[in-house]
């Protein structure tokens, strides 16, 4: 995977998706994360640059390195909140599964007056399709559409490990989350990317996400194939 200067210190890209990998499962609890050289060369970098990702990474609190037995992960769940959305995912990797994002297509939308989206976004929106894997199998197909100003050629060169953590790097934070959540038949090529027969029924949830000043940033929609996983809420007060 490569990391781009234009995307700011290349050290903390690197922090940020191997935080990312920790908290999807993708380097379990307890187990080690790959070598300093491995890292290098998956990253094209330098041995500094690792380095100081990793240092990053224990100052969190996600891993320990001890000389001659590698860098250990010992938490991996967020230890400052990053959204409320985060929660669905990290209660899937407590329970010992791992979960892998892949970014299928971003690009700049135009939006016509009687499109739904130009009452949230206006004129013009970003549209970012991403597809979730459960342990290694199609789970969840997301489409994010979101109020940013970024032109095509700057798209191209967008790497998105956490939707959130993008948004908030581009100076959008998102304070209220509205969720609806319905039974649908998706598209046949969501139904197809998902592995499922079409015509298929699955759990379908619109997100909606705005700022502080109640501006809508965010509008999703997400497909779950609840087959292989349900859809799990948890509370930490009681029911009334």
């Amino acid at each position: 995977m490569k990391v781009n200067r234009i995307n700011g210190p290349m050290y903390l890209q690197i922090k940020e998706i191997l935080k990312d990998r920790i908290l999807h499962g993708v380097y379990a609890l307890d187990t080690n994360i790959p070598s300093e050289p491995l890292l290098e060369e998956e990253f094209n970098v330098s041995k500094v640059t690792v380095r100081n990702a990793i240092k990053e990474l224990v100052q969190e609190g996600y891993v320990e390195k001890k000389s001659g037995k590698g860098t250990r992960v010992i938490a991996n769940g967020s230890i400052v909140k990053l959204s409320k959305g985060k929660r669905f995912t990290e209660l899937l990797v407590e329970e010992g599964h791992f979960i892998f994002k892949k970014m299928l297509n971003i690009s700049h939308l135009e939006l016509s007056s009687d499109s739904k989206l130009h009452s949230l976004f206006g004129d013009h929106c970003i549209s970012i399709e991403r597809i979730y894997l459960l342990d290694n199998e199609p789970y969840i197909y997301f489409t994010h559409y979101v109020s940013l100003d970024l032109n095509q050629n700057e798209l191209d060169k967008v790497q998105i490990n956490s939707l959130y953590r993008f948004l908030e790097d581009h100076n959008v934070k998102l304070e209220a989350f509205r969720d609806e959540f319905g039974v649908t038949i998706p598209p046949d090529h969501i139904c197809e990317a998902l592995n499922i027969e079409h015509n298929s029924a699955v759990l379908k949830r619109i997100r909606i996400s705005s700022d502080g000043d109640g501006n809508v940033k965010e509008y999703s929609e997400g497909y779950y194939n609840t087959t292989k996983q349900n859809y799990i809420v948890t509370y930490n007060e009681p029911i009334q």
